[in-house]
């Protein structure tokens, strides 16, 4: 039986984030929070990966995930026991900036 798909939450700050997006950038990123989140969103892919060492800026429940939206960076965790993604920041990533450099 396939479980349930996850909730995926949004920490303070990410409205602020979004907002920040020009509208069609913030469709695609919210389109693919949804498609890539909500069943698999422990899996690593190729867009998706744990930051393994990363010092967050923010409170979060390790390990913190990367998932790779064009230019753009979700990094969000997982609570297995209530199947809730929790979006903790978007950020844009220019190709000259490390992930650390963007926080």
């Amino acid at each position: 039986m396939p479980k349930a798909p996850y909730t995926i939450d949004y920490a303070e700050g990410v409205n602020e984030d979004l907002a920040n997006l020009r509208a069609y950038e913030r469709e695609q990123v919210l389109d693919a929070l949804e498609k890539q989140l909500q069943h698999e969103p422990t899996r690593q892919t190729r867009n998706r990966k744990i930051l393994v060492g990363l010092v967050s800026p923010w409170e979060h429940v390790d390990p913190v995930w990367e998932l790779r939206i064009g230019e753009y960076r979700v990094f969000y965790d997982v609570d297995e026991q209530t199947s809730t993604v929790t979006v903790r920041a978007i950020r844009y990533k220019p190709p000259h900036k490390t992930t650390e450099e963007i926080l």
